[in-house]
């Protein structure tokens, strides 16, 4: 028995308190006993007893239990299906992003097949084609487990998109009848969640996108602008890509959410690398430059940083749902090609009966909106691979036409508003004989002063010439500029569509 003194002596000796050493892991009083079997060596004095007492507390104190730490990862995966099976198809898509166990759990056909059966099959059948006949077959056990993890999921979204883009391209049939063009399109977006975003990529790879946006409606395109304070570096842009997204599952009931899985459709892409030299310059004010590149795309340039100030994107409607939700994130929607008429008319023609729809405007104003038909043009009008319509004659001042209001076009960033003056949006759309759009294009324009005088006997006044192109013809307006009326005169207009345009579009052979 060890004596009282000893007994005693034991904590002075140990140095530590108990209560400490059940605080500590085996290892650590393993270091610290050896530290005092040290100190004991240094102590022969000391009682063997206070050191046989030391090694019975070192190794029968018992260690502090920590509690188990407790994670959904951790239960059991039927208990995960079990909860998984309460979730929409929406927070199943989300949940499936959190990691590999969840993803896979979130492809169970059972879950998908009990959300698919509810929403868009309530007969709980499913018809499987067998060469001439069709025939029901029951969804029980053999549709579970003959199908691969995440069938009925993939089963169930394209049978909801294909849902949507049915509704959407119904309404797309329906044409306003002044302009010829879809007039449901404000309903469209509401029904199918649809936006606009851009992406700008830089040289080394990385992107930068922007969804934030303001829109403007008209009557034949709606003009988008994008503006932030986190641009990147004007310098190392390359490229900008214009989608269309849409919500891969789409609630009636809730807004869309922009962090839920979407879909994207490529509407353009705009090579930016030398902005300035692959760019045509619109205007200008006294904070920002304007670059135009087709197809409608404006870029506003701060002048004294020469960095992105916005970006503007006028969408023409033509085709423009099509364009907007049924192509991918990598290739563009392709129309189907044009069936060519039977033409019995005079060979002496080269087109006939055709019309025109032409739209000025700005962001918040129109200026002119008209229709012209009634347009043809012979053989004569076919020169230089271009077959000339003339819309407007300078000899005929019957049908010169006013603008309403001075041109302009305005821009607005998160601090900045601004008008620059003589540049406006140019909306065209052409139709042939029997109706169909033929050429199609919105795009920002400007004037430009072509000589001080108009010398013609019914105006006077500086006369202001806008002209566009792109690969399916040209366009060339006149305008005369009323100094008494304060308004524009358009006296000339003429469109230069090209031969191969209308060789491709009507198998003929100009």
């Amino acid at each position: 028995m060890p004596s009282a003194a000893a007994a005693t002596a034991q904590p002075r000796l140990w140095g530590e308190p108990p209560s400490r050493l059940r605080g500590l892991g085996e290892a650590a009083r393993s270091v610290l006993f050896i530290n005092r079997l040290r100190t004991f060596a240094a102590r022969p004095g000391e009682c063997s007893e206070t050191v046989n007492a030391g090694i019975k507390s070192l190794y029968l104190t018992p260690a502090l239990k920590r509690k188990p730490r407790v994670c959904i990862e951790s239960m059991p995966s039927e208990m995960l299906l079990k909860i998984f099976s309460y979730l929409d198809a929406m927070s199943l898509l989300s949940v499936g992003c959190v990691n590999k166990l969840f993803y896979d759990l979130a492809n169970d056909n059972g879950i998908w097949l009990k959300i698919y059966s509810s929403c868009l099959q309530p007969k709980w059948t499913t018809w499987k084609m067998k060469s001439e006949q069709t025939e029901a077959v029951p969804l029980g056990c053999a549709a579970l487990h003959d199908k691969k993890p995440g069938y009925w999921k993939k089963e169930y979204i394209l049978k909801q998109t294909a849902a949507v883009k049915t509704r959407v391209m119904r309404l797309a049939k329906a044409l306003d009848p002044y302009t010829g063009l879809p007039c449901k399109n404000k309903v469209a977006m509401k029904l199918s969640g649809l936006s606009w975003i851009i992406v700008l990529k830089d040289k080394n790879g990385k992107e930068h996108v922007t969804e934030k946006a303001n829109l403007s409606f008209k009557h034949t395109s709606v003009t988008i602008l994008w503006y932030s304070t986190n641009w990147p570096c004007l310098d190392v842009v390359s490229t900008l890509k214009l989608f269309g997204v849409t919500p891969l599952l789409l609630d009636q009931n809730m807004p869309p959410n922009k962090n839920g899985p979407r879909r994207l459709s490529l509407i353009a892409e705009y090579h930016l690398a030398n902005l300035t030299e692959s760019s045509v310059a619109v205007g200008a004010d006294g904070l920002v430059q304007l670059f135009s590149v087709n197809p409608g795309l404006l870029i506003g340039i701060w002048k004294e940083k020469n960095e992105i100030a916005f970006v503007m994107v006028s969408l023409h409607y033509h085709q423009l749902l099509e364009r907007s939700i049924l192509g991918s994130a990598t290739v563009q929607y392709a129309p189907p090609p044009n069936k060519p008429v039977l033409d019995d008319i005079d060979p002496e023609y080269g087109l006939h009966d055709y019309s025109l729809h032409l739209e000025m405007h700005g962001r918040s104003c129109t200026y002119l909106h008209g229709t012209f038909r009634n347009l043809f043009c012979r053989k004569g009008d076919i020169a230089n691979g271009y077959l000339r319509l003339t819309v407007v004659s300078l000899k005929d001042n019957r049908k010169h036409l006013p603008l309403i209001g001075t041109l302009g076009l305005s821009w607005e960033t998160d601090v900045f508003k601004g008008n620059v003056k003589d540049c406006y949006m140019m909306n065209l759309t052409l139709f042939d004989e029997i109706g169909e759009p033929f050429w199609c294009f919105s795009a920002p324009v400007c004037m430009e002063l072509s000589s001080k005088t108009s010398g013609l006997y019914d105006y006077m006044g500086h006369i202001y010439t806008t002209n566009y192109a792109d690969s399916e013809g040209k366009v060339c307006v006149k305008l005369v500029w009323l100094e008494e009326t304060r308004q524009y005169i358009i006296v000339n207009l003429v469109l230069y569509v090209s031969t191969e345009k209308v060789n491709n579009w009507h198998g003929t052979n100009y």
